[in-house]
C-alpha cells in the first residue's frame, strides 16, 4: 500500500496528516521527539510553538487576520485547537501553549490509519513509491540536514530569537497595571510595567552595555525582522525602544496619572496568568544577564524567570530553485516540503502551507490533478511568492503580496478592499471544491 511519510510533526507537519488522515490515507509520521530535541523544542507534543504563544491579530484589517480566515474555510487543525485552547490577547489569537499542543497530538493520534514513529530520520530512499514530506521546520539539523543539502543544492539561513517567559506570581502589581492601550484602567489582557524616563535611561544603559551568548557565523544582516533582539533593536538609538517595542502611548500610570515614558508589556501564557511572555523582549543575552536586565524592568524587581530568552539559527531552502507550484522538488517527484523551511514565516503561515500540501496530496490520491489556490487569496499568494521570488527572503502573510490594481488613497480602506477580494477569492475556491 502506498504510504505518505511526513518528516516532522510541526505546524505544517500535522495539517498534511490531518488533511490525509481524515480522507483515510495511510500516514507515517516521522516524529524525532522525545528522543531528541533541538535547541528550542522542549515538549514532547506535536505542533510546539517556540517563540511566542500568540497566532497574531483577528482582525481582517490585518494580513494575518485574512489568513485566518482563509484557514477556516479550509478546515485547519490548527486553528480549531487554538480556539479551543485560547487565553485573552486583545485583538489577538494567543493560546495556551502545552493544551494547545496536546489537542493536535491527541486529534492526530486518534486515527487508526496515522502511524507515528519517533525516530531521527537521517535521510530518504526516493526510489520507493511512497510520498514523502519535509516539514522539519528551520532548525534542521544533523546527518538529515546534511542529505537535504545535497538534494537542494545547499540552504539559506536567518537567526531570530525567543522572548522570555517570567512567573505570574513575581509580578508586583502595586507598580504593574491591567490595561490595553487606550483601554480602561484594570480592563484588558495586558499588564504593563512603566518607566520614568530616568528608569528607561538606567535600563538602556544595563541593556546595551551587557554581554550576549555568541553564535557561530552569527551576521547582523541575517536577522529575521520581526523577531529582532531586543538588544540589537537598542543599538540603533538611545529613543529606539522607546519609540518601538516599549512605546508608552495609549497608557496612564495610575501611580500619577501620566503617560509614562516607556513601558514593557506581558502578555498570558495560561488561562490562569501563572506565565507572563514578555512582549517583544527577544534576546540572547547571557541568561544571568537577562535576570538583571529583566529586573531593572519596575514592578519586576523579583521576577522568577521560567524560560530564557535564546537566539536560534533558521534554515531554509532555495524554493524557487527547488521546488515547482505544488512545493513539490522539480527533481523527485514524489518528495513534497512544507513549513518554514520552504521560506515562509511565522506559525500560520507555516500550518497554512501544510494545508496546501495535504489537500494536493489527497487530489494525487484521490486520482485528481493538483491544484493552485486562487493568487489573489492570502494563502495562494504566499505559495506563489516562495516559489517564484528571484532573491527568497522568510516571508509573512503580508497585504503587498496580492496584486490589486485599484488605487485607495487611505490604508485602513485599503486593506478592508484587499482583504475582501482574498476572503471572496477563497470562498469561491472551497465552494469550487464541494
Amino acid at each position: 500500500m502506498r504510504k505518505v511519510n511526513i518528516v516532522g510533526a510541526g505546524l505544517a507537519g500535522v495539517e498534511v496528516a490531518w488533511k490525509l488522515a481524515n480522507a483515510g490515507i495511510h500516514v507515517r509520521i516521522y516524529e524525532q521527539k522525545p528522543k531528541k530535541f533541538s535547541p528550542v523544542h522542549k515538549s514532547e507534543y506535536f505542533a510546539e510553538l517556540v517563540c511566542s504563544n500568540s497566532l497574531k491579530s483577528e482582525s481582517i484589517e490585518n494580513a494575518e487576520g485574512v489568513l485566518k480566515k482563509e484557514m477556516k474555510m479550509l478546515d485547519s487543525i490548527v486553528l480549531n485547537c487554538a480556539e479551543k485552547n485560547r487565553v485573552p490577547a486583545g485583538k489577538a489569537l494567543a493560546v495556551e501553549r502545552e493544551k494547545f499542543s496536546k489537542c493536535i497530538t491527541d486529534l492526530i493520534k486518534s486515527f487508526e490509519n496515522v502511524e507515528v514513529i519517533n525516530e531521527e530520520v537521517k535521510e530518504i530512499d526516493l526510489e520507493t513509491e511512497d510520498i514523502w514530506v519535509i516539514a522539519t521546520g528551520p532548525t534542521t539539523d544533523g546527518e538529515f540536514a546534511k542529505w537535504l543539502s545535497e538534494i537542494c543544492g545547499g540552504f539559506l539561513n536567518f537567526f531570530d530569537a525567543v522572548a522570555p517567559i517570567i512567573s505570574g506570581d513575581s509580578i508586583n502589581f502595586d507598580i504593574c497595571f491591567v490595561a490595553d492601550r487606550y483601554g480602561r484602567m484594570g480592563e484588558g489582557d495586558y499588564v504593563n510595567c512603566p518607566m520614568t524616563k530616568e528608569e528607561y535611561e538606567k535600563f538602556y544603559e544595563a541593556l546595551v552595555n551587557s554581554e550576549t551568548i555568541e553564535m557561530k557565523d552569527f551576521d547582523k544582516k541575517l536577522l529575521f525582522e520581526r523577531c529582532q533582539p531586543v538588544e540589537e533593536i537598542a543599538k540603533s538609538g538611545e529613543k529606539s525602544l522607546a519609540f518601538g517595542p516599549l512605546r508608552p502611548v495609549g497608557f496612564i500610570d495610575p501611580r500619577t496619572g501620566k503617560m509614562p515614558y516607556a513601558v514593557v508589556q506581558l502578555r498570558k501564557e495560561d488561562k490562569d496568568g501563572n506565565m507572563y511572555n514578555i512582549v517583544g523582549f527577544q534576546t540572547r543575552l547571557r541568561w544571568k544577564k537577562q535576570e538583571k536586565i529583566i529586573r531593572l524592568i519596575p514592578g519586576l524587581e523579583n521576577a522568577e524567570i521560567l524560560r530564557y530568552g535564546v537566539m536560534h539559527r533558521n534554515t531554509y531552502i532555495n524554493s524557487p530553485k527547488v521546488l515547482d507550484d505544488y512545493l513539490r522538488h522539480k527533481k523527485y517527484k514524489n518528495l513534497f516540503f512544507a513549513g518554514q523551511i520552504v521560506g515562509v514565516e511565522g506559525y500560520l503561515e507555516s500550518a497554512a502551507s501544510g494545508i496546501y500540501v495535504g489537500m494536493n496530496l489527497r487530489r494525487i490520491f484521490e486520482g485528481k490533478e493538483m491544484i493552485r489556490f486562487p493568487e489573489n487569496s492570502m494563502i495562494g499568494a504566499l505559495i506563489e511568492y516562495v516559489t517564484t521570488a528571484e532573491s527568497l527572503k522568510p516571508m509573512y502573510a503580508n497585504f503587498g503580496l496580492i496584486n490589486v490594481k485599484k488605487k485607495i488613497k487611505d490604508k485602513k480602506e485599503r486593506r478592508k478592499y484587499i482583504a475582501n477580494i482574498c476572503i471572496e477569492q477563497m470562498q469561491k475556491f472551497v465552494d469550487m471544491l464541494k
